[in-house]
């Protein structure tokens, strides 16, 4: 039953709107009782004001292309964690995006960002520095951003904050590999 659901999900990221389609298991108002962080409450009344805490979901099987992955995973956190809207992949700013994390491999976190060095760039930037490959960049770093849950200090919440600001309708994700092996992210949020 989880890889229907998990399958339905995917398909429903890859188009606006899904809410109505997809329901989580323990939809109709009633808690999840299974104590798996991965399933969530309905979402048929719209986004929860909070994210469920510990949510993890279930990995998706990578299509072979980063680019989409990341922003899939970055929408599954959205919605299986608080029950909020996909964001757009901006196919027209990754270029940028790869800009920004080769530049970055050389300097530090968010270093192409600041220099304004290309554009389109957005108006925020989530970044993963020196991750093992593409790969773990999209299942480890983005869940290690979206754990750090609302809050203050902006400092400590700001990669759950991008990533879940209303305001924020589209993400281009780039990705360089550095000649030692090491894999630079940015995630460009407009």
């Amino acid at each position: 039953m989880r890889t229907t659901n998990t399958t339905l999900l995917t398909l429903c990221l890859l188009a606006a709107g899904c809410g109505d389609f997809f329901e989580a298991p323990g939809a109709g108002g009633s808690e999840v009782t299974t104590g798996d962080p991965r399933f969530i409450a309905d979402c048929s009344n719209g986004p929860l004001d909070s994210p469920v805490v510990n949510c993890q979901p279930e990995l998706l099987e990578s299509s072979g292309n980063p680019y989409a992955d990341c922003v899939t995973r970055i929408n599954q956190l959205r919605w299986e964690c608080q029950c909020l809207p996909p964001l757009q992949r901006w196919n027209a700013a990754e270029g940028c995006a790869n800009q920004h994390s080769e530049y970055d491999s050389t300097r530090s976190a968010h270093a192409g960002f600041s220099a304004k060095i290309c554009s389109p760039a957005g108006w925020a930037q989530n970044e993963c520095p020196g991750w093992n490959s593409a790969e773990h960049v999209i299942n480890g770093c983005l869940q290690a951003m979206w754990d750090e849950g609302p809050g203050e200090p902006y400092s400590a919440h700001g990669h759950y904050i991008n990533m879940t600001n209303p305001s924020y309708t589209m993400v281009a994700c780039g990705f360089y590999e550095t000649p030692g092996g090491s894999v630079w992210s940015v995630q460009n949020f407009q």
